[in-house]
């Protein structure tokens, strides 16, 4: 069972709410109540998570009055990680920030909150499994301390870093050539859309089809939202279409309403796009990398 007392700390006011920071544990209450951010760099156990939250420029997110709750890794548990991940997690700020998201859930969660659910949804848009019983555990995470007190919200510290879902959409902030895709997407509102279990078949046109639209083209749709969801719906198919599939067919109904058109006869072309790469897996459909922006007619 999660308790809210743990060794070391003092138990500050009238309430008895735990609040934890260096003068907690001196015994000064007085000003106890950092900021989620403050509260983890003097906990003095998160220095590469709060080195991941500068890297992701997500400080000021974390310092805003929220509230949030955030299952924090320590410093052992980014360790743990497999040789390579967190270098490269630290050089791409996006799928950081992803990563970062997929630890906090908004609103304050505490530990006789959480022992009551059997899951939660993150601000990435992910959702988290959460088991209790002799211990409690998020996803594959121990929760090893629970309601960690601050200004704006609470933290629950984990002993394993947790990595979002390769669904539609963290599949193609990993891949790194649809930031347009991924931008027009949270524009439109679909994100949550394409994290949903689906299954869908994307038509995804990379950064560079984007951009061999006609000029002032992008920015004209990002400025007139029903017809940017028009468009984006317009790339997508319910259901999950294989390769081996797509080339069965001579067009395919989208979620738009509309039907694209194909032709397998020589490679693959969706409407005037070609397939550049096919059977991009995601745990709720899967991508083919089209070289240019679908329009409907």
């Amino acid at each position: 069972m999660i308790t809210k007392r743990f060794t070391n700390l003092a138990l500050c006011g009238a309430s008895a709410s735990l609040l934890i920071s260096v003068n907690a544990v001196a015994g000064d209450c007085s000003s106890a109540r950092k900021d989620i951010v403050n509260t983890a760099v003097t906990a003095g156990d998160f220095r590469t998570l709060v080195a991941a939250v500068k890297a992701a420029d997500m400080v000021d997110t974390l310092k805003s009055p929220g509230p949030f709750t955030v299952f924090a890794p320590t410093d052992d548990a980014f360790a743990k990680l497999p040789a390579g991940i967190l270098d490269s997690l630290l050089k791409d700020p996006d799928r950081l920030g992803a990563v970062l998201k997929y630890h906090v859930v908004p609103g304050n969660v505490w530990a006789n909150d959480v022992v009551k659910l059997s899951s939660a949804k993150t601000a990435l848009g992910q959702t988290l499994a959460i088991s209790t019983g002799r211990s409690v555990k998020i996803n594959d995470a121990n929760v090893i301390k629970t309601d960690i007190e601050a200004s704006n919200g609470v933290i629950h510290v984990i002993d394993t870093v947790l990595l979002p879902k390769n669904d539609i959409i963290e599949t193609a902030r990993g891949a790194g050539s649809f930031k347009t895709l991924l931008t027009a997407l949270e524009a439109a509102g679909l994100t949550d859309a394409l994290r949903g279990d689906g299954p869908f078949t994307v038509f995804a046109p990379t950064d560079a089809a984007f951009a061999k639209l006609p000029e002032g083209t992008v920015e004209a749709l990002l400025s007139d939202l029903p017809k940017l969801k028009a468009v984006l719906t317009y790339h997508v198919v319910p259901g999950k279409v294989l390769a081996k599939d797509v080339v069965t067919l001579s067009e395919a109904r989208t979620l738009q309403g509309q039907r694209v058109h194909i032709d397998s006869s020589s490679g693959v072309r969706v409407n005037n796009s070609r397939v550049v790469k096919a059977d991009v897996g995601a745990t709720n459909g899967v991508i083919h990398v089209i070289d240019t922006v679908l329009i409907p007619g």
